[in-house]
């Protein structure tokens, strides 16, 4: 029975142990999070010889010190000892001058207002329960999926139209806040191609939990084809895809979101190119027909709190209009 407790609790150990998951704070694939990591390494080391020294020292007094039974019940007090208590008084203090030097470095690092020479700017918009990222510079708009170029500097701009949220992609920066009423700014350069996750790291609301985004690092000969594509305006849809963009037009829809040359809504995510992206519901569920009908047809159902409301669609109506988002490429 003590070996199955034992080897379920080591199993445990050993689960929570992963060094590179998606949402690893100590896997640095940006200059600002390199940075970072290098104070934690800093106070870890630390932490691991003052461990050591202590142990040591406790060990030797458990040692030196413990009693024999031929000695007297007290032995002699000392009352005072100067040495040690500068020496206790002293090292400490040297410990958090070398911790406090490095760590007041990244502090100003990371709170920097001036723009790295040619930055990317891109505007992070914390809405409940998902992200819009807006590219000023290059007239493009999109939601949940962030795209970056590899190599290349970026400076967000952070802003809460609604309730406060937090930016935080762990292997790329450390969390900032989206507060409602103050642009707050982050800055780094992401240095390795790849897909990372992110997540809201600040309660707000009743989906929270399900405010994730997607940082896709790209070449940058990728990020601008992606970028030349996302300019574009989607084909004139047929069939069953021209039936669901009449059902988009004559419906709510067009109140909330934008489509290029369609509608021009604000409070819902652009969805020009709905069809581009790889996931929706800010990371949820995957861009599949059965999916996209399933959260037209209720949406508070998919997502506790949603802003979108059940339009009530008939399963036809569903089908036709998530064949015309999916076509939005």
């Amino acid at each position: 029975m003590c070996a199955r407790v034992a080897l379920a609790m080591v199993t445990a150990l050993a689960g929570g142990c992963a060094w590179d998951g998606p949402m690893s704070t100590v896997v640095a694939r940006s200059d600002l999070n390199r940075s970072i990591l290098s104070v934690y390494s800093i106070i870890t080391w630390a932490s691991v010889i003052i461990a050591a020294v202590v142990f040591a020292v406790l060990a030797l007094i458990l040692l030196r010190f413990r009693a024999r039974a031929d000695e007297a019940a007290l032995p002699p007090q000392v009352r005072g000892h100067t040495a040690l208590e500068l020496a206790w008084t002293i090292g400490p203090a040297l410990i958090l001058l070398v911790i406090a030097i490095p760590t007041i470095q990244v502090i100003f690092r990371t709170q920097t207002t001036a723009a790295p020479e040619n930055a990317l700017e891109v505007t992070v918009r914390g809405w409940q329960w998902w992200w819009e990222f807006r590219y000023p510079t290059l007239d493009v708009v999109t939601a949940n999926e962030l795209h970056l170029p590899a190599g290349r500097p970026v400076v967000f701009t952070l802003d809460g139209p609604d309730v406060i949220h937090s930016f935080w992609v762990p292997q790329l920066g450390g969390k900032r806040d989206v507060i409602p009423g103050r642009l707050n700014r982050l800055a780094f350069t992401p240095e390795r191609a790849g897909e990372y996750w992110g997540q809201c790291a600040e309660f707000c609301g009743a989906s929270h939990a399900n405010m994730r985004l997607r940082v896709i690092v790209e070449e940058p000969a990728a990020f601008e084809r992606w970028v030349s594509a996302q300019k574009g305006s989607p084909p004139e849809p047929s069939g069953a895809a021209a039936e669901g963009k009449s059902i988009y037009t004559r419906n709510a829809c067009v109140g909330c979101h934008t489509i290029r040359g369609v509608s021009a809504g604000t409070l819902g995510p652009d969805l020009t190119h709905f069809g581009s992206r790889q996931l929706f519901g800010a990371g949820l569920w995957p861009v599949t027909p059965d999916h996209v009908v399933a959260w037209l047809k209720d949406p508070p159902a998919l997502k506790p709190g949603s802003k979108m409301p059940n339009l009530g669609l008939s399963d036809d109506d569903a089908k036709a209009l998530a064949a015309y988002l999916i076509d939005l490429k």
